[in-house]
């Protein structure tokens, strides 16, 4: 919407004000992004999406990437859902894309264990949200993602950067591009964020902060 750099709290405010007070219901914003996300990698001269993989966490940042895989799906395109985290933390929005797809017939799996095979991998493990170090399962993950070369489309921020600071959390995937929902985060041009971001892209999904949108009213 604007050249301004938000924090993760003020993107949580933002999403609320939305849906709470807007009345846009989060199911559309899920749409919206994923949406976004989804025209990216097609106009994206660097993913090669013969065989896509995306990597999904059990929040919303991960229902996201569920949705992009639906709609490469339903493009004919061969795409792998690999769902991380366990199933009794999943978001309501996260298990509702997920129910969509096992309907449309998304291949889903619970393990994978060579990434060699995929030619593009979609980040959507974690979210603005994420303020704590990685490590474990999700680290070992990470550490794989980045080692096998292939383009990385990360959704929103690239997993396991601060949306605040820009710092790595421990661990934190490589993304040749970002596509970050209607306002920057501070993250993403602070100390590392750059660098693990790659392109970023801001896309305006229907989220705006009372100002902006008083703006638009006044247009």
């Amino acid at each position: 919407m604007t050249d301004d750099y938000i924090s993760a709290k003020q993107a949580a405010a933002f999403d609320d004000f939305t849906i709470n007070e807007i009345g846009v219901p989060s199911a559309v914003l899920m749409e919206r992004a994923a949406l976004a996300v989804y025209q990216r990698l097609l106009a994206g001269r660097v993913f090669d999406l013969k065989k896509v993989l995306v990597v999904a966490g059990s929040g919303n940042n991960g229902g996201d990437g569920i949705a992009v895989a639906r709609m490469l799906f339903l493009r004919g395109l061969d795409v792998t859902i690999w769902l991380l985290g366990k199933r009794q933390n999943t978001s309501p929005e996260n298990k509702r894309q997920l129910d969509i797809a096992k309907k449309y017939g998304v291949k889903i799996l619970l393990q994978v264990d060579d990434l060699s095979k995929y030619s593009t991998i979609i980040d959507a493990i974690f979210g603005v949200g994420l303020s704590r170090d990685i490590t474990g399962g999700y680290a070992d993950i990470i550490e794989r993602i980045n080692q096998t070369g292939l383009p990385v489309m990360a959704v929103d921020m690239p997993s396991g950067i601060s949306a605040d600071q820009g710092q790595v959390l421990n661990k934190a995937v490589i993304a040749q591009e970002t596509v970050t929902m209607s306002y920057g985060k501070k993250g993403l041009i602070l100390a590392d964020g750059p660098h693990y971001a790659g392109l970023v892209t801001v896309a305006d999904i229907g989220i705006y902060r009372t100002d902006d949108l008083q703006k638009l009213k006044n247009n």
